[in-house]
């Protein structure tokens, strides 16, 4: 027999590995059209009409008529009966919690501030309950819930859900998220830093997608990253990867909530920037101060161009050692535009090894505010696919 020669078995075993990219690819996109699929996976465009087909009628996938480009399409996506997923984002002093089938749809989600003394215990028990709440809005049984994820404004260590530092969150130093959360609900939680979740989004639905390495920064009350290479994110030894708002660039500067003096979050986070404002301009907030930056008042403009300078230079030394093809700028302050991108590009541009590619691409979130909660959705689909969960191949 000739070495070459297809066996039956390894037709079936190549099928399966067809079906299982086909539905890997739509579980990480959320929704793709058929030609979509095709070039994702590099399969022939019989072999995805073949399989999705196949797969509809299993139950697994679900496909839906639609538009592309003026031209008639097939959606794919995973088929609800698979199951629901929930994410949550933590920020400083806001709550995010979103609700989502399988192909990442979201059925329900809710957003609420916090008190910026918020404890542990009392959010992640409410935020069991606005589960609970959400379930029974849409209809879905307790046991239709197959994970969560949750994001968090500290290093945490992925591995047992801890969060890591100390004084960076206060109330929730040493709490392992996963453990009290998983009690709640009776179900698998998977806890992270929400910038590496942002930048986990962003890699795979956002401003990130189809690049192999993306940095990610979320510039509001505080300052985060996180740092997707080769397609994964990285966490470091301990959680603390892509923290680019606790490097130092003033050694003699204010002392930062992390312990650390003159961290970047010290000039660009949102109190930062406020008090440099005018008292009589009163009290306003972050997204005050972007929009008279927008409307062209010239004090705010000028708040916002010396952060995006500052946040520039702490670009550089990121970029320098990690060499990323693109930087996502995400926050309240990234929707100030170009008045906060273009001296951040030519304060990077100035200070980063000059290559024959030219300066790194810099763009603005593609997700926005939602950034934080889809990195937790997709957190939490991994960890059903992880546990076997999802009822479907891996």
């Amino acid at each position: 027999m000739r070495a070459d020669r297809v066996t039956p078995g390894s037709q079936t075993s190549l099928r399966e590995a067809n079906r299982a990219r086909i539905v890997s690819a739509v579980q990480q996109r959320g929704s793709l059209t058929q030609i979509e699929l095709a070039g994702v996976t590099g399969l022939s465009p019989a072999t995805i009409s073949n399989i999705v087909k196949e797969l509809t009628t299993a139950g697994v996938l679900h496909t839906a008529q639609s538009t592309r480009n003026g031209r008639r399409a097939l959606q794919v996506t995973l088929a609800r009966n698979l199951g629901l997923v929930a994410g949550i984002r933590f920020g400083m002093r806001s709550l995010s919690v979103a609700l989502a089938d399988a192909s990442m749809r979201v059925l329900a989600e809710q957003r609420m501030p916090l008190a910026p003394d918020h404890r542990a215990d009392a959010g992640l028990q409410r935020v069991a309950m606005l589960i609970r709440e959400m379930m029974e809005s849409v209809d879905a049984d307790p046991s239709e819930l197959l994970a969560v994820g949750v994001g968090v404004p500290a290093p945490v260590d992925i591995r047992t859900g801890q969060v890591v530092t100390v004084g960076m969150m206060r109330g929730w130093d040493g709490v392992h998220v996963d453990e009290i959360l998983g009690a709640e609900l009776d179900v698998p939680v998977t806890a992270d830093n929400d910038s590496t979740l942002a930048a986990i989004a962003e890699a795979r639905f956002g401003a990130g997608a189809g690049y192999d390495s993306v940095a990610y920064v979320r510039v509001s009350h505080g300052v985060g990253g996180g740092l997707v290479l080769g397609g994964r994110a990285v966490h470091g030894r301990s959680g603390v990867a892509g923290e680019i708002g606790h490097v130092s660039v003033d050694e003699h500067g204010p002392i930062c909530r992390c312990g650390n003096r003159g961290c970047l979050e010290m000039l660009i986070g949102a109190t930062s920037l406020l008090s440099m404002l005018p008292r009589e301009a009163g009290h306003l907030t972050l997204a005050d101060l972007v929009a008279r930056a927008l409307d062209g008042d010239a004090g705010s403009r000028r708040v916002v161009f010396d952060a995006g300078r500052h946040l520039g230079i702490a670009l550089a030394n990121l970029c320098n050692l990690v060499d990323p093809d693109v930087v996502v700028i995400g926050g309240t302050l990234a929707e100030a535009g170009e008045v906060l991108l273009e001296p951040l590009r030519t304060s990077l541009g100035q200070r980063i090894v000059a290559t024959s590619r030219g300066p790194v691409e810099v763009v603005p979130s593609a997700l926005g505010a939602d950034a934080g909660v889809r990195g937790a959705l997709a957190a939490a689909l991994d960890q059903a696919r992880m546990f076997g969960t999802l009822g479907v191949g891996s």
